[in-house]
């Protein structure tokens, strides 16, 4: 299925958020949640989600909750958002499981993460990614390199070896090398999505696509305005944008884990009735609600 804002400078949209997956109390996929949360990020801002990610606390889902979910949030924003499935674990043979199933539910789009903790060696990332895109069918694909969480960085080589699949079109950078950015932009063609929050700007500015955000959950409109700034040429502004949010991005980034701190965001901002966590990730402490309050309210997050 094609992305409805589909454009070939941003094949998956300008503003996407990493979208928590709601829960009920007793820990239970929460679907009435889930479409109330992605309605919500859509009309505040966004004009993509990825669900089934890191942020979305895949590795406590199992396929049939992804199938779901995917069909849930497709159902309450799938005509007016890119909406993007992440299938990417560290078993290339569940990953194609999820593919094949994202593609049957009608995702947009597949997120495809670095297997973690396996260190595969490069030529394993190589056919990894090659056959998990492909299992998706004409689905287009944006990788996710983030060593810090994968233990294994996407070397320039395998990108370059990568280039000429027309399924991959873009990645997801949370290496920070900005200059190794610019080069993969020019060298391979694919489009960079900052998946850093805090390098948003810097990102936007060196030719990045667009953004896939944490902050997001809270900051929607904020970063669509930053991205328009600087399509319109206009740094000030942009940088004036970018600074205003410093203290939310420092709030929701800094002290836990993010998928924790986007729903202490979301139940302040009344999206979410509470902030349930499904373990090994515990759910935010009154004190660490207090820092994503404080930094919201700084931000002037809480008073539109």
């Amino acid at each position: 299925m094609t992305s409805p804002l589909a454009s070939e400078a941003a094949p998956f949209g300008r503003v996407l958020t990493a979208m928590v997956t709601p829960f009920t109390r007793e820990g239970e996929l929460d679907l009435d949640a889930a479409q109330k949360v992605a309605s919500h990020l859509v009309d505040h801002g966004n004009d993509g989600l990825v669900v089934s990610g890191t942020t979305g606390e895949s590795p406590t889902t199992t396929v049939a909750e992804d199938g779901r979910l995917l069909a849930a949030v497709l159902e309450a924003v799938g005509d007016r958002a890119t909406v993007i499935a992440g299938v990417g674990t560290n078993d290339t043979r569940h990953s194609v499981e999820l593919a094949e199933q994202a593609k049957k539910t009608g995702a947009h789009g597949l997120l495809i993460v670095t297997p973690y903790y396996s260190k595969p060696p490069q030529s394993g990332l190589l056919a990894h990614f090659t056959e998990v895109a492909h299992a998706g069918d004409d689905t287009p694909v944006m990788l996710y390199d983030i060593p810090g969480r994968s233990a294994t960085r996407i070397a320039d080589e395998t990108y370059l070896q990568m280039a000429g699949d027309p399924l991959i079109i873009a990645m997801k950078d949370a290496v920070g090398d900005l200059d190794r950015g610019a080069w993969l932009m020019n060298e391979t063609g694919l489009k960079i999505y900052s998946g850093d929050d805090t390098l948003n700007l810097p990102w936007l500015a060196m030719g990045a696509a667009g953004v896939v955000s944490v902050v997001a959950h809270a900051a929607g409109r904020e970063y669509a305005e930053m991205v328009a700034a600087v399509d319109a040429g206009d740094l000030p502004a942009a940088r004036a944008i970018n600074t205003r949010l410093q203290p939310a991005v420092r709030a929701m980034m800094n002290h836990t884990q993010g998928a924790i701190t986007s729903k202490a965001a979301l139940q302040l901002l009344g999206v979410l009735d509470h902030r349930t966590m499904r373990a090994p990730l515990p759910a935010a402490t009154e004190e660490e609600v207090a820092i994503v309050r404080d930094g919201l309210d700084a931000s002037g997050l809480l008073k539109r």
